[in-house]
């Protein structure tokens, strides 16, 4: 119960990595206010909870949104979670407006987070946790398109800049990095819905599963797992640094852990023969 007492903000929480994750702290303890889009799935989830989820509609591209979210929930704990695909271009066709779209949503929306529930924090002087979502994305290119990868990239180093800003008051910031994680954030992107969707789900699992050195898909609960870690006194002495969780796929080319996929140097070693 590392979450006795304290107040959590969790955006996007009303699905998928968001859900799970406002799921486990309440499990530890939280009472957690989620804020999110969705209204209907925040809703339904809030009734289910026992009054410990509160749900409050919340579109992260709005200043207004965020600060009205964090002011409510004066948290101790605060995960800037929600995001979405974004913009699928490559860098040499896209628009300067869905640029602009997706780093409001997936980058402005986080430092806004942290904007407003610093001071919140700050005045209460008990300290606080902040935990913000990257993705491998950050780390790499070929995981997501151009202008989610860059944004994500923005979240590690923000991360990194609000953790040295908010040391003196005792409130460390910290991010998580999904690898493939079976949400519906794929789906979404593609545009696939209703039933197509749990059956693209499934088979975005048993490729991923195929794809990185652990063989079975990444769930949310990987993900809500990492965060809780970071933000509970459990990592009282980790801040401004970030927590990959992709079942391996960020360790290095495939036959770096896969016996049967041959390396460059395998491949010479032939000639030499």
């Amino acid at each position: 119960m590392r979450f006795t007492g304290k107040r959590a903000v969790v955006t996007g929480g009303a699905s998928g990595i968001g859900k799970a994750t406002a799921l486990r702290l309440v499990s530890e303890g939280a009472e957690v206010w989620i804020g999110d889009i969705d209204e209907n799935g925040g809703r339904e989830l809030a009734a289910t909870s026992n009054e410990r989820i509160h749900f409050l509609r919340t579109d992260v591209t709005q200043a207004a949104d965020i600060e009205a979210l964090m002011t409510t929930a004066d948290a101790h704990v605060v995960f800037n979670n929600a995001g979405a695909g974004g913009s699928r271009s490559p860098i040499h066709e896209i628009s300067p407006e869905d640029w602009d779209r997706t780093q409001s949503l997936l980058l402005r929306s986080v430092a806004l987070g942290i904007r407003y529930a610093a001071p919140l924090m700050i005045a209460r002087g008990e300290g606080g946790a902040i935990v913000n979502t990257a993705s491998i994305a950050a780390l790499q290119a070929g995981a997501a398109p151009t202008a989610y990868s860059v944004a994500k990239a923005g979240v590690l180093h923000l991360t990194t800049m609000a953790a040295a800003d908010l040391s003196q008051f005792d409130i460390r910031v910290n991010a998580v990095c999904p690898g493939f994680i079976t949400t519906n954030i794929f789906t979404s992107a593609l545009g696939i819905a209703g039933d197509k969707c749990a059956v693209a789900n499934g088979a975005i699992g048993q490729i991923a599963a195929k794809a990185q050195p652990l063989q079975r898909a990444g769930r949310a609960e990987d993900i809500a797992a990492a965060a809780a870690y970071l933000a509970s006194d459990d990592a009282g002495f980790v801040t401004g640094t970030h927590i990959t969780v992709d079942g391996g796929m960020t360790i290095g080319p495939r036959h770096g852990w896969d016996p049967a996929t041959p390396s460059l140097f395998t491949a010479l070693e032939a000639f030499a023969a």
